[in-house]
This record gives C-alpha cells, sequence and structure tokens, in this order.
C-alpha cells in the first residue's frame, strides 16, 4: 500500500508538474521525472501494460503542453497534433524516435509554421526523444499539410509507386490527437476508409512484412544453449510481428482503436480472429514489451545505447523457455496471416 501511495503520488506530481509548466527548463525537468519513474514501476513489478497505461498518459500531457507554450494560439485552433507510432498506440515506455505530424485546416495559412514546427521538434529532441531518422516530424513538409492535400498524399500511398507508401501508411494509421481540433483525424481516416474498399490485394501486400523477419529455426537454438551468443532482435522477431499483424487486421476491417490491445479485443468480438490465438497474442506481447524494457534499463544503466537485441547469456533460464513460448505463439500467428492474407499468393 506504501508501494502504491507512493507512485501514485509521484505521478502526480509528475502531471501537475507538466501542467504549471510554463518554460521548456521546467517541461524538460517533467520529461526527467517520466524516466525515473518507469525505472521505478518496472523494478517494483508493476505489470507492463500498466506502466505503459502511466506513461501514455504523461507523456501525451507533456507533448500537448509544450506544444500550448510554442504554438500560436491560431495555429493551435486550425490545427491537430498527432503522436504515431508507437506513441500513438499507447505502447512507448523509454523514448524512442519521434513520430509526429501536423493536421492544419483548409485554407488556414501560417508564414512562421515551419520555425514553430523546427522549435516544437528541437525542444523533444532536449526532452530526450531522439529525431526520427526517416524525418517523421513536423518538420517534414509531407506530415505538415492541409487536410485536402493530406487526402491525396493517403490516396498516393494506397495508389501511387512509392516505396515508403505502406509503411508511411502504417505509421498514419496509429495517430493519436494529442491537442487541438481532432475531427481533421477523424476526416482523414473516414477518407482512408474510403480508399481502402475493396483493395484485399492492397491490404495483402500492407499485411506481409508482418511475416519478413524470421530465423527458420535458429532462435531456439540459441535460446537453448549459452555456446550460440548470436543476438537476438526481440523487435524484428516479436513484438513487430504481432503489432504490425494485428493493425493490418484493423485496417482491414475498420478498427480506428489505437492500442494493439484493444484492436485486439475488438477483432476478437467480432469474430476476426479466435479467442484463444488473442488471448496468447497479448500474452506474448506483453511479456516481449517487459522482457525487452528489463534489458534496455539495464543497458542505460551500464552506460550504453538501450537497443533491442538480447543474447543467451543475458537471460536467465527463467526468462528464455518463456521467450520461447512467446516466440512460438508469433510463428503460430505469421501463418495466421500467411492463410488470412494468401501472402503466398504475392
Amino acid at each position: 500500500l506504501d508501494l502504491v501511495s507512493f507512485v501514485a503520488n509521484h505521478s502526480h506530481i509528475v502531471a501537475l508538474q507538466i501542467d504549471q509548466a510554463s518554460s521548456l527548463a521546467e517541461l524538460r525537468g517533467a520529461a526527467q521525472r517520466i524516466d525515473e519513474l518507469v525505472t521505478l514501476l518496472h523494478g517494483s513489478g508493476i505489470r507492463i501494460e500498466r506502466i505503459t497505461r502511466l506513461v501514455c498518459e504523461l507523456n501525451t500531457r507533456l507533448i500537448a503542453r509544450l506544444w500550448a507554450v510554442l504554438a500560436p494560439e491560431d495555429v493551435r485552433q486550425n490545427s491537430c497534433l498527432l503522436v504515431m507510432g508507437s506513441e500513438g498506440r499507447g505502447e512507448q515506455i523509454l523514448k524512442t524516435d519521434q513520430d509526429n505530424a501536423l493536421l492544419l485546416s483548409d485554407g488556414f495559412e501560417c508564414p512562421d509554421l515551419a520555425d514553430v514546427a523546427t522549435r516544437f521538434n528541437a525542444a523533444l529532441a532536449e526532452f530526450g526523444y531522439p529525431p526520427c531518422p526517416g524525418g517523421i516530424m513536423l518538420t517534414t513538409p509531407l506530415w505538415r499539410q492541409p487536410l485536402a492535400s493530406f487526402r491525396d498524399t493517403l490516396r498516393g500511398w494506397l495508389h501511387g509507386h512509392e516505396a515508403d507508401g505502406p509503411m508511411n501508411l502504417a505509421i498514419f494509421f496509429d495517430a493519436a490527437a494529442v491537442a487541438g481540433d481532432d475531427s481533421l483525424l477523424r476526416a482523414a481516416r473516414d477518407h482512408l476508409d474510403l480508399l481502402l474498399s475493396g483493395q484485399d490485394q492492397y491490404l495483402a501486400r500492407f499485411a506481409a512484412p508482418a511475416d519478413q523477419f524470421s530465423e527458420a529455426g535458429s532462435w531456439w537454438t540459441r535460446l537453448t544453449t549459452r555456446r550460440d551468443d548470436t543476438p537476438l532482435d526481440l523487435k524484428k522477431l516479436g513484438t513487430f510481428p504481432i503489432v504490425h499483424g494485428v493493425r493490418a487486421l484493423a485496417l482491414q476491417y475498420g478498427v480506428r482503436e489505437q492500442g494493439t490491445a484493444t484492436r485486439l479485443k475488438l477483432l476478437q468480438a467480432a469474430g476476426h480472429i479466435d479467442e484463444g490465438l488473442s488471448r496468447d497474442l497479448l500474452d506474448a506481447l506483453h511479456f516481449l514489451m517487459a522482457l525487452r524494457l528489463s534489458h534496455q534499463l539495464r543497458q542505460r544503466a551500464e552506460g550504453t545505447r538501450p537497443g533491442n537485441e538480447v543474447r543467451a547469456s543475458d537471460l536467465g533460464a527463467l526468462e528464455r523457455e518463456p521467450l520461447h513460448d512467446a516466440l512460438a505463439i508469433v510463428k503460430r500467428f505469421r501463418g495466421f496471416l500467411r492463410q488470412h492474407f494468401r501472402l503466398d499468393a504475392l
């Protein structure tokens, strides 16, 4: 009870610090306290889904408050600020690459908007959110458009020949509004639903990356013997196939909720995925997220850059066996996706 009370009060203090911040320095301090809270929660054995829920709420408040500090009122009233990727799905814990965008009301113009975007992304970098190597940020014009132009961009991603089209669509599909006029996001998604009508072949191509990364059974050898110390990528082999496969099913059936857990629940309720597989996927996802967080916190404590690769020698016996089971569930899900989307016919 003392621990729960401490955590609740600590997170409440961070939220108050964010809400009352009037400068970048004050927000930077709050961002640092979020990282400290993650370490405290995980070290105390709090379930991973509870950690992600709390971190998502605090990150959303932090980003929204930063936008309120930096963006002029007319920009805030005529735009919708989006976070995407793991942040949009509410599954980010430690700070990863920025994925954000801005939808603008048609006809609205702001000569200083590029400067506002630059200061916004630079501030997030100072807070510990690394710039996106692919430029998926407000500073890139592609991700800072009026609604009408963005509708054309969505059409190009579906019907054009851009190599990055499916990836960009996947990133946008996870978008969550954190500030401004969220009707702009709803309108963009309405348009996307119209574009996807009857596009079964495109949906299959969209789902295909979930079956892209495989190790042909070698991962089990790596887990059962410490002599093979070739690293395993927890993201490529574990979380990504689950997240992207569920995202492809959500896109196909018009499920707009962002979180993988919520998407699975709605897909299972509608009869699009078996209850047992849905339960196993969620258990596997939570285990993989917790294992990845433990590994990354150890790396950070050692002064090395947190990554997704683990070695068998880094894992205890009670971690290797559940990891084997989780990867077996992922393999079963990939088989389901191959059959469902007829990926072998591509």
